[in-house]
Order: structure tokens, then C-alpha cells, then sequence
């Protein structure tokens, strides 16, 4: 049987886990990252590599990255949450693993796992919308992993949808990830609740009247239980997030959209208004044939299990 190793390297956590050739996932383990210490942010992958090593025969390590991968798939060249910068980490790595190492976008690398094992195992074309603290994107084309010319294509969170819009943590305004992310979402209600909104009293209501306490799995519990406010906040991002994938349908044209990351665990309370405003919005509707909006299929083990198939291939 050969096993490959995913890594899932974020600002919060690191991810390991063993992946067979079908995708299965046989063991997993996770530590905190060290995110501003590069040195210890290695010994993190190096340790969970060598845990998972001494038992199962690993043939190589997929290491799926927070940040810009360049296209030999190799260096890291910025990583806004992590301390890396133009570091060549395959380099760095391979040595301390005594393994052949590849290097990838972490929204890419859960892409990939979602076409070859998840939401996309059906289809040749597939685009991954990720929503949590930020918006990100991995694509395939034709069956094959698109990484553009420098290997940093698919950032669809950076797209600027309102000029002069909200500061984005990239330094320009009115990015995609500023109104369509789970930050949006949260940010929107707590103002909501902030500045003495009734409709916002449930939300506080759960948090014992601390406004900071609202997150989205508060709002998505209380969207289950019919609360009105947060229904609307749900539907508000998904409005922002199917309008933003009818423009992205209209140049990239995948069969499926696959809706990944912590927020798509509202389910349908979120993909209802994903799908209405992407309907509404499509340019030649109903002219054209309609792709399928799903949730993603993996969860949290997208990254790992796509790194790790990356990593074999």
C-alpha cells in the first residue's frame, strides 16, 4: 500500500495525517503552530512527520502552506499569517524528514483533495470557495490543478468588489474576503448588536450580553432555531458569496463549486442564498447550462488529504 503524509501548516494549527491511495485518512495528529518562528514552525512538521512515520511506511510529505507557493512548488514566498517569507522550505525540510518533500498552497492542496476524493470526484472542472477568516480558492482545469504562471493564481478572496471599500488585511480595499467571509459575517453582527438593535437581542442574548462572544457558530445556531437576525446575517453573506461566484463562473466556467471552510457548516441555511443570488446573477442564464453548487465533502482533512495525494503524484 503505498502512504503519503499530509501536512495542513496554518496560524493556528498544524495538521498531520497518513493518507492512503483512496484518500482515506489512517491516522491524524495536530499541535498548535508556532506561526512567527520559522525554526520551530520545521521542528512542528518535522515532529508530526516522524510521529507518523514510525507507524506507517511514508513515501513522501505534501505540505500544504498558508501563503504565496511558487511554481517549482518548493518556496514559500510570503505567508501573511505565517513568519515565512522567500524561504525555500522543501529545501529546508527534506533533509530533516529524509523523505521527498512538496510544497503547496493550502486552498490549493484542499482543492485537490475535494477533485480527487470529495465534492468534485464526479467532474474534470472544479472551483473551491473556502469561507472562514478570510476567503480563499483553489481550482482545477481539465482534471489538472491550475496554478497560474507563478504558482499563486486562485486567490479569489483579493478580488476587489467595492472600491474604496473595507481595508483589507492585504493593504487595498474593498476585497471579496471583506464581505463575504465568516470575519464579515461576525463583524456585521456584532455591529449589529453594538449599536442597540433589537432584532440583534437573541445574539446577546447567547452570549450572556457580551458582544465580543458572538462568532459564527452562534449565529448559526441560532439561524437553526428560526432566530430571524440571524437568518438574514447568513443570507447577507450568501448573497455577497453567490454574486461573487456568478462572476468568477463567467470566466472560469467549472461544473462544480464546492463551498469548503468553517462557515459552510451552516449547511443550507448558507447554500440556499449562495445558489439564489448565484442564479440571479449568472451572465446568459438560462442559456447556458448550470453547474452545481456544493458543500465540500472532507471538512478539515481537505488540505491534508489533498497535500498528501499531491505529494504521491
Amino acid at each position: 500500500m503505498s502512504l503519503s503524509c499530509g501536512i495542513d501548516v496554518g496560524g493556528t494549527k498544524i495538521a498531520g495525517g497518513v493518507v492512503d491511495l483512496d484518500g482515506n485518512v489512517l491516522e491524524q495528529l495536530r499541535v498548535e503552530s508556532p506561526a512567527r518562528d520559522v525554526e520551530r514552525i520545521e521542528d512542528a512538521i518535522a515532529g508530526l512527520v516522524a510521529k507518523l512515520a514510525a507507524n506507517h511506511p511514508i513515501e513522501a510529505v505534501g505540505v500544504g502552506a498558508a501563503g504565496y507557493v511558487d511554481k517549482a512548488r518548493a518556496s514559500v514566498m510570503f505567508a501573511p499569517n505565517l513568519a515565512w517569507r522567500d524561504i525555500d522550505l522543501k529545501a529546508e525540510l527534506e533533509p530533516r524528514v529524509d523523505l521527498p518533500v512538496v510544497i503547496e498552497n493550502d486552498a490549493n492542496a484542499a482543492a485537490w483533495g475535494e477533485f480527487r476524493f470529495g465534492a468534485g470526484h464526479d467532474v474534470d472542472d472544479l472551483l473551491l470557495v473556502t469561507v472562514g477568516t478570510g476567503v480563499g480558492g483553489g481550482l482545477v482545469l481539465d482534471g489538472e490543478l491550475y496554478r497560474g504562471a507563478f504558482g499563486v493564481a486562485s486567490e479569489i478572496g483579493h478580488l476587489r468588489v467595492v472600491p474604496g471599500g473595507r481595508l483589507c488585511g492585504c493593504g487595498n480595499y474593498g476585497c471579496f474576503e471583506q464581505y463575504a467571509s465568516g470575519s464579515a459575517l461576525v463583524r456585521n453582527a456584532r455591529e449589529a448588536a453594538q449599536a442597540g438593535s433589537l432584532l440583534a437581542r437573541t445574539l446577546l442574548d447567547l452570549t450572556g450580553g457580551d458582544v465580543d462572544r458572538i462568532d459564527g457558530p452562534i449565529i448559526t445556531d441560532a439561524a437553526r432555531e428560526g432566530d430571524k437576525f440571524a437568518l438574514e446575517q447568513l443570507a447577507e453573506l450568501g448573497r455577497w458569496l453567490g454574486e461573487g461566484i456568478a462572476s468568477l463562473t463567467a470566466v472560469l466556467d467549472p461544473a462544480v463549486v464546492a463551498i469548503g471552510g468553517g462557515v459552510a457548516d451552516a449547511d443550507e441555511l448558507l447554500l440556499d442564498p449562495i445558489r439564489a443570488a448565484f442564479a440571479a446573477n449568472l451572465s446568459g442564464r438560462g442559456h447556458r447550462p448550470m453547474l452545481e453548487i456544493r458543500k465540500a465533502a472532507l471538512g478539515n482533512r481537505a488540505g491534508v488529504i489533498g497535500a498528501a495525494d499531491l505529494a504521491r503524484r
